[in-house]
């Protein structure tokens, strides 16, 4: 059976015979804070990550290629805006299970993850949280079922860090308007259906508009050569004189406080996801330290192997419990950005620390697709990046803990 890769009809994948022996690590029993509703959830989502991504994943990562045909099963298993509510296409659940969700797919790829959330929380979220009933009902049903793929559009080629030196703009044109700009290193854009793209209007407001594939002057060329990220696509979104209908301009937001909720959002599942890319390296070196021997005896019961594993443990329990916290703020819309911009910079650096300690645990085998610990590794050097860099996150808590602004 055919489906699109990158867009293009190819064969079904072939299923590697690997097996994923993972169970979850849980040190201080934080499952006993979760409903029965988040464990239920997570496991759906282990089992169906199991089943359709740890097979094929490291041959598409191999390959560079994005496996599209996931896109269906994200929304079967409610993996787009399970935070939303159900009557616009999302899963009526609260924000730890958002969270919970989010983890169980980065411990099978971050990029797998990262199609997921730019569809829930970058496109979905503006357009329930700043649309019109119209737009709601027009769009939401179908990202949520995965009949539409949307992407986010804000990082400009010369704005990466600094989103209000936005260039790409829209002008008054009757009943349009005429967008002109670009956007770079955008998830999921050579697929999308729909873009939400962030744009500064005339008098110098930032507006949200939703651009539809197929509009005359818009193209989504795919980023090739990437080493992270290889099994989600990337791309850019480039606008020359796009007419945007004004029904397409979300009504309830002009300026960057939009896109940057948004990010918000965004950025409070990276928190959560990024553990879970920490526990399946742990978990393969715990594992891995128990049957590789080496001086007549399992290289786990060694020192300095100790070390490495008790050291990864602790830093990967601390997050877990930062993240809990963080959702039971969420919950109660008592979550700020930068308690967000703390968890998602924490855990990132935790992450990708735990990823190279693992690599090591596994010696020359860490560097083969054969364990997943390498891949991890090339991903989280992107998470570490997007969605607010590890620096940009860290003057966040300094601003936020001085009142003092060190960006300008």
């Amino acid at each position: 059976m055919a489906h699109l890769e990158n867009g293009v009809a190819t064969a079904a994948p072939k299923v590697q015979n690997k097996t994923d022996l993972y169970e979850g690590h849980d040190y201080y029993n934080i499952d006993e804070l979760l409903e029965d509703d988040h464990l239920l959830a997570r496991q759906a989502v282990r089992d169906w990550v199991k089943a359709e991504v740890s097979p094929i994943i490291e041959d598409y990562a191999n390959r560079a290629a994005c496996p599209t045909h996931l896109f269906k099963g994200l929304a079967e298993i409610g993996a787009f805006g399970p935070s939303l509510p159900m009557e616009y296409g999302g899963g009526g659940m609260d924000e730890i299970a958002y969270g919970i969700i989010m983890q169980e797919l980065e411990r099978g790829d971050s990029g797998i993850r990262s199609m997921a959330s730019v569809q829930g929380s970058l496109v979905m979220y503006p357009i329930y949280k700043y649309g019109s009933e119209e737009q709601k009902r027009k769009y939401l049903p179908k990202l949520g079922s995965g009949e539409f793929i949307g992407c986010f559009g804000l990082t400009e080629p010369d704005h990466g860090s600094n989103p209000s030196g936005m260039i790409t703009n829209i002008k008054d044109d009757g009943d349009s308007y005429i967008l002109n700009g670009a956007k770079m290193w955008i998830t999921n854009s050579p697929l999308a259906d729909v873009a939400v793209v962030w744009a500064r209007d005339e008098e110098g407001k930032i507006r949200g508009v939703i651009v539809e594939k197929g509009m005359k002057g818009f193209s989504a060329p795919e980023i090739h050569g990437k080493w992270s990220l290889r099994a989600s696509i990337t791309g850019e979104l480039v606008f020359e004189d796009v007419r945007v209908p004004k029904k397409n301009v979300l009504p309830n937001i002009a300026s960057l406080r939009g896109p940057l909720s948004c990010l918000s959002k965004a950025r409070y599942g990276i928190a959560w996801g990024a553990i879970g890319a920490a526990l399946d390296c742990y978990d393969s070196a715990l594992r891995y330290s128990q049957q590789r021997v080496q001086f007549g005896r399992p290289i786990g019961g060694f020192q300095l192997t100790q070390k490495k594993l008790a050291e990864m443990i602790t830093e990967i329990t601390k997050a877990q419990l930062l993240v809990w916290r963080l959702g039971t703020l969420a919950n109660k819309g008592k979550a700020t950005p930068a308690q967000i911009s703390m968890a998602k910079r924490n855990s990132c650096a935790m992450a990708l620390d735990v990823a190279r300690e693992a690599r090591q645990i596994h010696g020359g085998m860490g560097i083969t697709n054969e364990y997943s610990v390498m891949r991890h590794m090339m991903n989280l050097e992107t998470v570490l990046t997007y969605e607010g860099t590890h620096d940009i996150h860290l003057l966040i808590t300094g601003m936020d803990v001085t009142g003092l602004n060190a960006f300008k």
